[in-house]
């Protein structure tokens, strides 16, 4: 269990990087790790965000999404899904196993971030995280708008 954020700073898209910053957030920060771009459970969690995000910015909440895929596929995948928080490369990997969200093995796909959430307090302390080894299991959305509204 984290008790500490790790900080990052992964591409976004091509040549565009977004830092973890989480002191610098008005609010606390939502950190979402997905298996695969274009997967139908990391899609349909991305909606969910996606549809429900004036409630989301209601909370004061800024999200992000990691993936271990491509900056160029993350950002088709954030286009053409209409997301409207950043979607981050994680391609080295290095993110997704500092959070302890990652699978050695994966249905024979070496080195692929586990589903995973986490709410991280301006101060970088953890107020929630949820790591899953079974990546189609979806994220328990109500807890994490609990723990956000929490650190309000």
């Amino acid at each position: 269990m984290l008790s500490k954020a790790p900080e990052f700073n992964l591409p976004e898209a091509p040549g565009k990087t977004v830092a973890s910053d989480f002191s610098s957030q008005p609010g606390p920060t939502v950190v979402l790790f997905f298996p695969l771009a274009f997967s139908g459970v990391c899609t349909a969690a991305c909606a969910a965000f996606r549809d429900q995000w004036t409630a989301w910015q209601g909370l004061g909440a800024r999200v992000i999404g990691i993936s271990i895929d491509s900056p160029f596929a993350v950002a088709k995948w954030r286009e053409l899904e209409q997301m409207p928080f950043p979607v981050l490369s994680d391609f080295n990997k290095e993110t997704c196993q500092a959070y302890g969200a990652f699978h050695e093995d994966l249905m024979g796909l070496k080195g692929v971030a586990k589903r995973a959430a986490f709410v991280v307090r301006k101060d970088g302390s953890v107020a929630y995280q949820w790591v899953s080894d079974n990546p189609g299991v979806q994220v328990d959305f109500d807890a994490i708008k609990a723990a956000v509204a929490s650190c309000a």
